[in-house]
């Protein structure tokens, strides 16, 4: 936030930070959803409507496990932990969802990626928004999604940054219909990721900066779920086992609104100020958070 260099010194400051709190948009009005996991226990997470998840499934290798002990709570962080051997038997990943009832409107997550210096192992550091996918090809399906590959995969080398929003998948075998925006190079460290999904086009930013708008059947049609993985695909060597973990600081969800990234940022940094830890003020929908894809 600027600050206003003037002979008045204090006073010119604090009319600055009002005017620029009575700027932002009015977000209660369509509800909001905030965390900034300062919840005390993994418990406390769930009391506040967070889905741990619990078993096998996509993504990540066919046999590995999600395990709610993947993930942690300190400082106010909340911490994404993967195990790995190389082996599936021997692959614990992570992942969190909320509640499903998002659709038209802004989300903001602040995330620590991090890179593992002369590993290659083909991790995922995700974060995202998704609907069920109900079968093969499924044309309702939503997702909008940000996913980190610090040490390539997929069948390329490069370090990389997605933004993508989906039309449909078939799982398996695998063949996906979406539009992607790629970001080549690390993105180590603090990162501001943003999706606003309005009903004709969505568009991803990264640090404030627009990296791609994407339209037509790629749009979501239905309800999601905010969530965060941190997952492996096929390529992992097999060898001694290896930890990698991601941060995640809070996520925002301002319901019906194209909001700036920069806006988030601050009514984030409001809510935190006032002593707001959590706030959900969205409707819900009567849907469950399957939280399995």
């Amino acid at each position: 936030m600027a600050q206003t260099r003037t002979g008045g010194g204090g006073r010119m400051k604090f009319v600055g930070l009002i005017a620029a709190l009575m700027a932002l948009p009015a977000f209660a009005a369509g509800g909001e959803f905030f965390d900034d996991f300062s919840q005390p226990s993994l418990d406390a997470l769930r009391a506040h409507g967070w889905v741990l998840r619990e078993g096998t499934g996509h993504p990540g290798l066919p046999g590995a496990s999600f395990k709610a002990s993947q993930l942690s709570l300190s400082g106010g962080l909340l911490k994404l932990t993967m195990r790995t051997d190389g082996t599936p038997a021997h692959t614990t990943l992570a992942q969190l969802c909320g509640p499903r009832k998002f659709l038209v409107g802004t989300t903001t997550a602040r995330v620590r990626f991090r890179d593992t210096p002369g590993s290659r192992d083909p991790i995922i550091q995700s974060f995202f928004l998704a609907g069920p996918l109900k079968h093969d090809y499924d044309p309702n399906f939503s997702e909008v999604d940000f996913e980190y590959l610090p040490h390539g995969g997929w069948g390329e080398p490069e370090t990389r940054l997605y933004g993508v929003s989906w039309h449909t998948v078939r799982i398996d075998p695998w063949e996906s219909f979406n539009q992607a925006s790629i970001l080549p190079g690390s993105f180590d460290g603090w990162q501001l990721l943003t999706v606003q999904v309005e009903p004709t086009r969505t568009r991803h930013y990264v640090n404030g900066r627009l990296i791609g708008e994407h339209t037509g059947r790629n749009v979501p049609s239905q309800p999601m779920a905010i969530s965060f993985n941190h997952w492996i695909s096929a390529g992992a060597v097999e060898g001694a086992p290896r930890d990698y973990a991601f941060e995640v600081d809070w996520v925002l969800h301002a319901a019906g609104k194209t909001v700036s990234p920069h806006a988030m940022q601050a009514r984030a940094a409001q809510l935190q100020r006032q002593g707001v830890a959590q706030r959900d003020t969205v409707p819900d929908r009567g849907l469950t958070s399957e939280c399995n894809l």
